[in-house]
C-alpha cells in the first residue's frame, strides 16, 4: 500500500476525529488536576527542542505536490539503497508495540513481522486493536498506566483525552535529551522527518513523540463510483444541486441501490463551512466564531435532512445498524461516499485485482453554487504519534529510537519497500518494470504494524495494480489547494478544553438526529444555543485568548 494509507488503516477515519470528542477522563489516574482550561503552545517555543532537518529523500518525484501535497511517483527505482547497515536491537529483549488497524487481525505466526523484526535485529511483539474501538483500548492503558514499549495514538484520539497533556508527561519518555537539534545525527532517518511535524510533537516545551508526517492535509474527499456512472452516463456533480440529481438517480430500493454513505464531512465543506480548530474560525471583523452559527452550517444541516428524508443514503447507515461503508461502495450497494485520501489506493487495489473494471474517484473540488466557493480543510502536520515508555533508561530509550529511526526510512531504501510490501517470493512478486506486486499472503499479514509505529517522509506511490494512482491523487489534491482553509491557529498546538470537550458529541448526536429525522429542524437554533450555554461561548474566549496571547 505504499506510503500513503488506507480506509482500513487510519485515514478514513481522520476526518471524523473533530466530531467525535469522547472519552473524557482517561486519563484521570495520571492527570496532575481536575480538569482542563485548554493549554496552547506555539511553532516558534517548539522550535529549540525539535531535530535539525536532514533531508533524507533519495528518489526525484515523477509529479510535484504543490505544498502540503506530498510528491507523486509514477515509477518504482531501479536500485534501492540500504539506509540501515547496523542492527538496531541490540539487547536481545523484545519490543512490545501498541498500534491500530481497520480490517481483519493479522495472524499471530506472521512472516511479515518476523522479516522486518529479522531485519531490526530483534523481535516486535505486536498488539494490533481495532481501529474502531482503539479510543476505548487507550483509554484503559492509558488510565492503569500500562503502556508497551511503544503506543501509537492518533491525533483524533488524543483529542477524546482532555488530560493527555498532563498524562503524556507521566507516562512517555521525554524525547528532548535524544533528539533535540544535531542531536538527532544519531537517528538521521528521523531527522529526515518534517520539521513542521516535530513541532506538533511538542507538549508543555518537551519533545514527546515522533511524528507521522501527513502525506496530504485534507481529511476526507467525497469519492464515487467512477466506472458505473459512466455506464450509466451520469456525470460527476459539480454543484449542491447536482450532488442531489446525483443521488436521485443512483437510488434503487427495489434492486438494493443507494446514492450515498454519510457525506455530511463533504458537505459541510461545499457549503464553506470553516473546519480549523474543531470548526472555530476568525471572522472578517477579527472575531472568533463558530461554525454552529453559521448560515453556512445550517444550510448543510438542512439539505443532509433533505437526502435522510428522501432515503438517499443507504438504510443501514441512516439507522445507524451498522455497516461497513466501504464494503457497501466496493459491492455496489452505494455508489458515493466520503472518506480519507488513504482509502483510494488500498480499495481500488483490492478491487482492481478482481478484474471487473472498479474505478473509485476523487470528485473535483466544487461549492455550493456559484456564489459559495467551497472550503478544503487542513490538518495538522502529523496525523499521528508514536511514544516511548518512561522510565526504561537510558539505553533502552536509545534502542527504541533506533527502531523508529528504521521505521522512518524514505522511499527508495531496501528498509521502505520491506516495511511496505514484505518479502519478495513470500509477500509480492516484481512486474517487467521491477516495481512490487503483492499477493494474498501479504494482505492476510500486513496491518500497517511497523508503518504505524513510525513516521516516514510523506510520498504518494503508484504500483502495478495502480499505475494512475499517484497521478490522480496529487492531481486532485493540487488542485484542492487551491480552496485550503487558513487555519488563524496554524502552528499553535491546542489542547481542548475539557469544557468544550465535554458538550462536542452530544451536540453532534442532536445534530444528527435533526438531519435523520428523529427531531425537527426547527430545533436546530435551539441546539446551537444549548452548546453556547453548556460551554460553546467560554471555549470562544478560550481560542480568542490564545490568537491575542500569539499575537493573531
Amino acid at each position: 500500500m505504499g506510503a500513503s494509507t488506507s480506509r482500513r488503516t487510519f485515514l478514513g477515519l481522520a476526518g471524523l476525529g473533530a466530531a467525535s470528542i469522547a472519552g473524557l477522563g482517561a486519563l484521570e489516574g495520571c492527570s496532575k488536576k481536575p480538569g482542563s482550561t485548554g493549554t496552547a503552545t506555539n511553532a516558534d517555543q517548539a522550535a529549540g527542542v525539535v531535530p535539525t532537518f536532514k533531508d533524507s529523500t533519495l528518489v526525484a518525484p515523477d509529479i510535484k505536490g504543490i505544498r502540503p501535497m506530498a510528491d507523486g511517483y509514477v515509477k518504482y527505482p531501479a536500485t534501492l539503497v540500504d539506509a540501515v547497515t547496523e542492527k538496531a536491537i541490540t539487547s536481545g529483549k523484545p519490543v512490545t508495540a501498541t498500534t491500530p488497524w481497520w480490517g481483519p487481525a493479522p495472524p499471530a505466526s506472521n512472516k511479515y513481522v518476523e522479516a522486518v523484526g529479522a531485519d531490526l535485529g530483534g523481535t516486535i511483539t505486536f498488539s494490533v486493536q481495532d481501529g474502531t474501538t482503539y479510543g476505548d483500548k487507550l483509554n484503559t492503558m492509558l488510565g492503569a498506566r500500562d503502556v508497551p514499549d511503544l503506543t501509537c495514538i492518533p491525533g483524533w484520539e488524543i483529542n477524546k483525552l482532555a488530560r493527555f497533556s498532563d498524562g503524556v508527561h507521566v507516562l512517555f519518555e521525554d524525547l528532548t535529551p535524544y533528539l533535540a537539534g544535531d542531536k538527532a545525527n544519531a537517528y538521521p532517518l528521523l531527522a529526515g522527518l518534517d520539521t513542521a511535524a516535530w513541532k506538533d510533537s511538542v507538549w508543555g516545551g518537551k519533545l514527546m513523540g515522533v511524528p507521522f508526517p501527513t502525506d496530504s492535509p485534507y481529511p476526507t474527499a467525497l469519492y464515487i463510483r467512477q466506472d458505473v456512472a459512466d455506464q450509466r452516463g451520469i456525470a460527476a456533480p459539480t454543484d449542491l444541486d447536482s450532488l442531489y440529481e446525483f443521488g436521485k438517480k443512483f437510488t434503487n430500493p427495489d434492486k438494493g441501490e443507494w446514492a450515498f454513505g454519510d457525506i455530511f464531512q463533504e458537505v459541510l465543506q461545499i457549503t464553506g463551512n470553516p473546519g480549523s480548530q474543531n470548526g472555530w474560525f476568525k471572522t472578517a471583523d477579527g472575531k472568533v466564531q463558530h461554525r454552529y452559527e453559521t448560515p453556512q452550517y445550517k444550510r448543510a444541516v438542512e439539505w443532509m435532512a433533505r437526502i435522510y428524508s428522501e432515503k438517499l443514503i443507504h438504510p443501514d447507515l441512516a439507522s445507524s445498524k451498522g455497516a461497513d461503508v466501504t464494503t457497501l461502495f466496493k459491492g455496489g450497494k452505494i455508489f458515493s461516499y466520503a472518506t480519507g485520501l488513504g482509502s483510494w489506493k488500498e480499495t481500488q487495489r483490492e478491487k482492481t485485482r478482481e478484474g471487473k473494471g472498479f474505478n473509485m474517484q476523487a470528485v473535483k473540488v466544487f461549492g455550493a453554487d456559484a456564489s459559495t466557493p467551497p472550503v478544503r480543510w487542513g490538518g495538522t502536520p502529523s496525523i499521528m504519534w508514536t511514544f516511548i515508555k518512561k522510565g526504561q533508561g537510558e539505553e533502552r530509550t536509545k534502542e527504541l529510537l533506533r527502531v523508529l529511526n528504521y521505521t522512518a526510512a524514505p522511499f527508495g531504501t531496501k528498509e521502505w519497500e520491506l516495511q511496505n510490501y514484505g518479502v519478495e517470493g513470500t509477500h509480492f512478486t516484481r512486474d517487467a518494470s521491477g516495481a512490487p506486486k503483492t499477493n494474498e499472503t501479504f494482505t492476510k499479514e500486513f496491518a500497517n504494524q511497523f508503518i504505524f509505529i513510525g513516521g516516514r517522509p510523506a510520498v504518494v506511490v503508484s504500483d502495478p495494480d495502480l499505475p494512475n494512482y499517484a497521478k490522480d491523487m496529487v492531481g486532485w489534491g493540487n488542485d484542492a489547494t487551491k480552496y485550503l482553509e487558513k487555519n488563524p491557529w496554524e502552528g499553535i498546538k491546542v489542547e481542548v478544553p475539557t469544557e468544550q470537550a465535554a458538550i462536542e458529541q452530544p451536540t453532534q448526536d442532536k445534530v444528527t438526529d435533526i438531519m435523520r429525522g428523529r427531531r425537527p429542524l426547527s430545533d436546530f437554533d435551539k441546539v446551537v444555543q444549548e452548546w453556547k450555554a453548556a460551554g460553546g461561548d467560554k471555549a470562544r474566549d478560550f481560542y480568542a485568548k490564545v490568537l491575542a496571547d500569539n499575537g493573531r
